[in-house]
């Protein structure tokens, strides 16, 4: 993934912003103090109702969505994705013409967090291991839902947090993480450990271990469309279909991983990394690996250390997960700053290679015939203007969302001041991204 690799920072730089560098970063912790004061000013209370919430769509948009005819259409799609690109992993050329590495991270991994924005937690609907589980139990006459034994509530999301650490590193650090054997061999070890995981502890395994169901699921909370509690679907706020994301154990390390692991890629592209994997004595792969370890652990301990900060100046007892979905939108910010041009750019180059997997010069699908539009890589300062905006705005939000749980949680005399260490965490953490994202 060559390519990928020289643009997955975007095309701006500092150079490139229609404002000073300087400027724009005192400027956005400025939005951030100043939204805050507007909060603690005009929103006393809670406003957010979570999956109480929402505009009843149509009922029979509701049937439709829920209709076996639908599921299963969108259940052999995945699959048939899943068995093209399987194919192309197994008997094309390991070459830079393969489309395995695009597909998986950038159409997949990338394109996930548009495709979830817009329609929700679209990848439990297509998930191809979790309809071969279904179609193995169909096939035994076993209940997908059953499994040998009760998954314990303590579990949480924590095996999904492993799992997305484990694809961060495959993506970000692994050695020769382009190559098909490399990919073969980490999805080989996934795919295995899910349906050994969903044997042994039902269909529910997939909602609480599968890293890009509980991606999607965590994007998905910031769509427009969500479910009432009786099933319905509904038009909702998306602040308030995130409002109504469940804080299980393992939350805040699920974000954390997507937050840090992004920080991590902004990082490692600047020259003093460079510089310090080439003089250092470990290598590059324990290098990154500390690195992105580091920089998950780092989001985690300064995210949870604020809440309980928060917590003390309340007077109560906070915990991290409960404050955790204000973090969703900083990171899809973060995502979308980071990833926008690998995106855009590398997204049509991958679906001209899926024209020809085996390397043959054939056009499968026609998609061979498919123009890639280099436009916007050709306009640097509107890339950085949108990576700055995408950054300070997931801030927002995650601002809003924090202070409409703490108005709920904490005590009304101290909801205000007790969120002053969330606050600083935020500011931070908006600091560091522009600073990794354009001072590298």
């Amino acid at each position: 993934m060559t390519r990928a690799a020289l643009i997955a920072h975007g095309v701006g730089g500092r150079q490139d912003l229609p404002i000073p560098f300087a400027l724009a970063v005192l400027g956005a912790a400025l939005a951030l103090v100043v939204s805050f004061l507007i909060l603690g000013l005009a929103w006393k209370e809670s406003r957010y109702r979570g999956d109480d919430s929402g505009l009843p769509l149509p009922e029979a948009l509701t049937r439709a969505a829920d209709s076996p005819w639908l599921r299963w259409t969108l259940r052999i799609l995945g699959l048939a994705v899943a068995a093209y690109v399987t194919f192309a992993a197994v008997a094309g050329p390991d070459l830079a013409t393969n489309p395995t590495a695009g597909v998986v991270y950038v159409l997949l991994w990338v394109g996930l967090v548009p495709a979830s924005l817009l329609l929700g937690p679209v990848w439990r609907l297509v998930n191809p291991v979790r309809t071969v589980h279904l179609l193995l139990c169909r096939v035994l006459r076993l209940d997908p839902a059953a499994g040998v034994r009760r998954l314990p509530s303590w579990v949480g999301v924590w095996p999904a947090a492993g799992w997305l650490l484990a694809f961060t590193w495959l993506e970000l650090v692994a050695p020769d993480r382009a190559t098909t054997p490399v990919i073969r061999a980490w999805f080989a070890v996934f795919v295995g450990v899910s349906l050994v995981g969903a044997v042994a502890f039902g269909s529910r395994w997939f909602d609480r271990a599968d890293p890009f169901e509980a991606y999607s699921t965590l994007v998905g909370r910031l769509s427009w469309l969500g479910r009432r509690r009786d099933g319905r679907l509904v038009a909702r706020r998306p602040l308030e279909n995130l409002d109504g994301l469940p804080a299980r154990p393992g939350l805040t390390a699920a974000v954390a991983v997507l937050l840090g692991s992004t920080m991590y890629d902004s990082a490692s592209a600047s020259p003093w990394w460079a510089r310090w994997t080439q003089e250092s004595s470990i290598g590059a792969t324990m290098a990154g690996t500390i690195g992105l370890l580091a920089s998950a652990a780092l989001v985690y301990a300064t995210f949870a250390f604020a809440v309980w900060c928060a917590g003390l100046v309340a007077g109560i007892r906070s915990h991290a997960d409960a404050f955790a979905h204000s973090v969703v939108p900083i990171a899809v910010g973060y995502v979308i700053a980071h990833y926008l041009t690998l995106f855009v750019l590398e997204g049509q180059h991958t679906l001209v290679l899926l024209a020809d997997p085996l390397g043959t010069g054939a056009n499968w699908f026609g998609l061979g015939d498919l123009t890639e539009n280099r436009w916007l890589a050709n306009q640097p300062t509107l890339v950085a203007s949108l990576q700055v905006a995408a950054i300070v705005i997931g801030h927002i939000l995650g601002i809003v969302s924090a202070h409409d749980r703490a108005v709920r949680l904490f005590p009304a005399r101290r909801a205000l001041v007790a969120q002053l260490p969330l606050l600083a965490v935020m500011v931070g953490y908006t600091v560091t991204g522009l600073l990794l994202l354009f001072a590298v």
